[in-house]
């Protein structure tokens, strides 16, 4: 069952979604509480695991990778843990989820020059199909969604 959070939690979390380096009083100036008070709601937010971890939002282009690209990736027959292993072991695959439909994952690399797509897309062709469409631009960056409240009607 979801966790039904208040606005505070909600306010909380959408301050740290923008900057989770922010100082709990800092956090705390912008959603009208105290410090410490941030502080316990946070703790709680963890604890009762509606926040899994921090981390960071790095900028791809200033560690040299101009490319982004999105691959759908289908194995073939008896080839789905060899696929998995070779996703998983690539350093160029930045994140990989498992999809329902006609492919079965969909992952996306970091790439240095558009050369290094097939460095690492050859050792997938002899054990899977794909499909691969480089990223002109995010038209959405990561953000959390809608979240209920306490007290409002969904």
């Amino acid at each position: 069952m979801a966790r039904v959070l208040d606005h505070l939690d909600k306010s909380i979390l959408e301050v740290l979604n923008r900057n989770s380096r922010l100082s709990l009083s800092e956090i705390g100036k912008q959603v009208g509480i105290s410090g410490p008070a941030v502080g316990e709601r946070i703790k709680t937010l963890i604890n009762t695991q509606v926040i899994n971890s921090f981390g960071v939002n790095l900028n791809l282009r200033a560690l040299g990778y101009s490319i982004e690209a999105l691959v759908r990736i289908k194995p073939l027959s008896g080839q789905l843990r060899k696929v998995e292993k070779l996703i998983s072991e690539g350093p160029r695959f930045m994140f990989c989820d498992r999809v329902t439909g006609e492919d079965c994952y969909i992952a996306r690399l970091a790439l240095r020059d558009i050369a290094e797509l097939d460095d690492v897309m050859l050792p997938l062709h002899d054990c899977a199909e794909t499909n691969t469409s480089i990223v002109k631009s995010s038209v959405i960056k990561p953000r959390i969604p809608p979240i209920n409240i306490k007290g409002q009607a969904e």
